[in-house]
């Protein structure tokens, strides 16, 4: 399943691994087929959207940017 509204073409489904929390922003670790893909979002972002380890998410790739969706 791709998100459709979201125009970017690289959609990673997987799992949360691990989160590095800081204070203004964290680093999302998914665990996907291919791969270990890190993302950089605001903390305000993991709390709203309720991320931990083991949350299904799909990881947006465009450019160098890497967004993440939970499922």
């Amino acid at each position: 399943m791709s998100i459709q509204a979201i125009n970017v073409r690289n959609q990673f489904k997987g799992k949360v691994r691990e989160i590095i929390r800081g204070d203004v922003v964290s680093e999302v670790d998914v665990e996907t087929a291919w791969g270990i893909v890190t993302s950089v979002i605001t903390t305000r972002s993991v709390d709203e959207l309720q991320l931990k380890p083991g949350s299904d998410v799909v990881a947006l790739v465009k450019s160098t940017e890497v967004s993440i969706a939970k499922l």
